[in-house]
């Protein structure tokens, strides 16, 4: 059985995928950055960091660093878990709606 955060990736990308959103999922094993956001996505050119947490837990003082980091050069990053992952489709959603560069 899939612990409750593995959950709410599945469910995260399973919303990616039926979006067609270009995503990866660094592997945590101790060789890339500290902090890096669960689930990384471009949608529309747009940068998106995805945080996945369960049972109440917040994110540590690394990822908190990672997000404000995104967030600072014009990204987007959420952090998600089970009673709010359904939010990712409508961000998706917005984001390829989005007109970059200021084209019409």
């Amino acid at each position: 059985m899939a612990t409750p955060e593995k959950a709410v990736k599945a469910k995260v990308k399973t919303v990616l995928e039926s979006e067609g959103v270009y995503y990866f999922m660094p592997p945590a094993n101790g060789f890339g950055r500290s902090g890096v956001p669960d689930i990384v996505a471009c949608v529309n050119g747009l940068f998106l960091g995805i945080e996945c947490k369960a049972n109440g837990n917040k994110p540590t003082a690394l990822q908190i660093r990672e997000i404000e980091a995104i967030r600072r050069n014009n990204g987007v990053a959420v952090v998600v878990d089970e009673t709010n992952w359904d939010m990712v489709r409508e961000l998706v959603k917005k984001l390829k709606a989005t007109i970059i560069g200021g084209e019409a």
